[in-house]
């Protein structure tokens, strides 16, 4: 999933994504650094949440429960056609065979679908279709306006094989977030008149995050992994969904009883640009220069503030990490008479990234204060199998299923 450095202001309403806090230049991941890699996450794991799924988060099992190695995906179930409403189903073009780079155990591949919109349209849901869940940790759809389709196209042909590699975003300018699946997620449905807005000629990138834990890294497994679009006409009721993505750094040191050289935050750091690229690699100081004035602060838990430069409506909360992620949560105001929580998971559990609509839409106004606030704890990595055969490290923001994240995740619409 992507984080990048999130932009200075607001951009106009047809820019696809929302960004909130100071830029970080030349850190984060993918072309447009840190900003644009929060904003991908939020999407769809907020969607659903705006629209009325459950919301109610399960109890988290015991850590040595989840080896992440074939996710515990429950029945499939799809609401029926809304009126205006019509099914497009697009598949990878061929069964694709990772293959992790760097000595590493993850891939992120991208594949270039055309869902054939000839007149405007919107994505009022989806329902990702993992081909095999064993190796698909999860995947983003990114939205390619049509004057960016053929640079698409170049990416693919210039790449070996089906796809091109795409750490980070989707490496197409202008590209985004319409849609996600990550363990625990069945369709993503949005409320009566929202959508994301599909112009005459745009594609869509599947971008699929491969994790080959279970293997030690080595290649052998197929995917070709399907999405079920939902699509509606234009219509004048019909309300643009903006997406919000809060993250912050983690500095996750090893556990007393840990040592390596991986240990050391400098080798760490390193390390993650090796296997992921510069970028990636730049993303631990870009959150630490946008969170805490540019200096690492060690420890299980860490937040960070971002100041709202606009006015903003929203409609649902989610977070995101991986397997040692303990507990996530999203305050407006901490600290002030008006404070309130918008997203609290005291118990966070990599199997189950439901979406949590609000009781009631909250406004966000100008100067509003955001924080998301992440615990992670070093010690479940010598209770999860698949962590346990890896070297300790010192934990930073990295890609793989085996580093960690802290994403804070809103929708809403602009206003």
């Amino acid at each position: 999933m992507r984080v990048g450095p999130v932009s200075e202001r607001i951009r106009g309403s047809d820019a696809g994504e929302r960004r909130l806090g100071p830029t970080v230049r030349g850190h984060g991941v993918g072309r447009a650094g840190m900003g644009k890699r929060i904003m991908a996450v939020a999407a769809v794991l907020a969607v659903a949440a705006a629209c009325g799924g459950t919301g109610e988060p399960a109890a988290a099992p015991p850590p040595s429960s989840s080896a992440h190695s074939g996710h515990q995906q429950g029945p499939l179930t799809t609401a029926p056609l809304r009126a205006g409403e019509s099914f497009t189903t697009l598949k990878m073009p061929q069964p694709y065979t990772p293959v992790a780079p760097g000595g590493g155990t993850d891939e992120y591949r991208c594949f270039l679908v055309d869902p054939h919109i000839t007149t405007t349209s919107y994505l009022t849901g989806s329902q990702f279709l993992p081909q095999n869940a064993d190796i698909v940790h999860h995947a983003i759809f990114f939205r390619i306006a049509p004057d960016a389709v053929g640079e698409a196209r170049a990416l693919d042909q210039k790449t070996p094989g089906e796809g091109w590699q795409c750490f980070g975003d989707s490496g197409v300018t202008g590209d985004a977030w319409v849609a996600h699946w990550a363990p625990g997620a069945n369709e993503v449905l949005l409320g009566e008149h929202l959508g994301y807005e599909m112009p005459p000629g745009s594609q869509l990138v599947m971008q699929v995050h491969y994790n080959l834990l279970a293997t030690g890294g080595k290649s052998g497994q197929t995917d070709q992994s399907s999405i079920r679009l939902r699509l509606a006409g234009q219509s004048a009721a019909m309300q643009k969904l903006e997406t919000f993505q809060l993250g912050a750094p983690i500095e996750l040191p090893c556990t007393a009883q840990e040592s390596g050289p991986l240990c050391d935050r400098a080798a760490a750091v390193k390390d993650v640009g090796r296997r992921f690229g510069a970028e990636v690699g730049g993303t631990a100081d870009g959150l630490a220069q946008q969170c805490s004035g540019g200096r690492p602060v060690p420890g299980n838990v860490q937040h960070c503030d971002y100041p709202m430069p606009g006015e903003a409506t929203v409609y649902a909360a989610a977070g995101h990490m991986h397997l040692l992620g303990r507990s996530i949560k999203i305050e407006l105001n901490p600290g002030t008479a008006g404070a309130r929580t918008l997203l609290d998971i005291p118990q966070y559990n990599f199997d189950d990234q439901a979406l949590r609509p609000l009781p009631a839409p909250v406004r966000l106004t100008r100067d509003d204060v955001l924080r998301v606030t992440c615990t992670h704890d070093a010690g479940l990595r010598k209770l999860l199998p698949q962590l346990r055969q890896l070297p300790p490290r010192y934990v930073v923001w990295g890609d793989g299923t085996a580093d960690e994240m802290c994403l804070g995740l809103l929708i809403g619409s602009l206003s």
